[in-house]
């Protein structure tokens, strides 16, 4: 996935050879190889900031949407435990909202007298 995206490989690191000077391995050649590490590094750093802030995300919504299926599951049992196959629970349901339907736009009757 994020092959083609880095300078080098573990290979590449491992058999690369520097030529010799007088003094010892070429600065420059030594310099600039190091340059392309350092690169690769810093992409892996944000590579993996990237994936675990992904990762936090990931079990913030796994822990939602497993105490959504505790609420699921609870209010399935209540349902399940009322006798009479929840239409009193629906019926209960219209009765409330036609009293907050009152309450909120006023008795019919008020506006009549």
């Amino acid at each position: 996935m994020y092959k083609d995206e880095f300078n080098l490989t573990s290979d590449m690191i491992l058999e690369k050879n520097f030529k010799i000077d007088t003094r010892g391995y070429r600065l420059k050649e030594v310099d600039q190889f190091l340059d392309l590490v350092i690169a690769d590094y810093e992409h892996f750093y944000t590579i993996i900031r990237n994936l675990e802030k992904e990762k936090e995300d990931n079990l913030e919504q796994i822990i939602n949407l497993k105490q959504e299926i505790r609420n699921l599951k609870t209010n399935v049992e209540i349902v399940k435990a009322n006798p009479n196959g929840g239409t009193a629970s629906n019926l209960d349901v219209l009765k409330r909202l036609s009293r907050l339907e009152k309450v909120v736009y006023g008795d019919d009757e008020e506006d009549d007298e």
